[in-house]
């Protein structure tokens, strides 16, 4: 009987460990390998490519390499970002998970140089 009762609140115990770690695990956001990595250049004040894709409900990292002999300034207000690049230097801009749309970005030092971020 004192068996039965033992292996029961084991088995009760454990039940709620693995509860607990699932609700735990539910509410812990994307973790960066998780993160679909994006190349972008810039270069004679063009993006390239000019249009980039990205799955829906991913974080995005995007690697950015400035080839031009001059800094830019890459900015987004949809994407809620802003990065300074000199002149042959690369960053890393992290996006947080979007949902489906086109997203304007360009380079605040030259307006004329745009590009978008197409998540179907």
């Amino acid at each position: 009987m004192i068996e039965r009762t033992v292996m029961r609140s084991g088995r009760s115990l454990l039940a709620a460990t693995v509860l607990a770690s699932a609700a735990m695990l539910a509410g812990v956001p994307a973790r960066a390998d998780d993160a679909v990595t994006l190349s972008l250049t810039i270069k004679d004040r063009r993006f390239d490519p000019a249009e980039l894709h990205a799955p829906p409900g991913k974080a995005i990292t995007l690697q950015v390499k400035n080839l031009s002999s001059i800094a830019c300034e890459i900015e987004s207000s949809e994407l809620h970002f802003e990065k300074v690049i000199a002149a042959g230097a690369e960053a890393t801009i992290r996006v947080r998970p979007l949902q489906p749309g086109r997203y304007s970005f360009f380079d605040d030092f030259h307006h004329e140089t745009q590009g978008f971020l197409v998540v179907p």
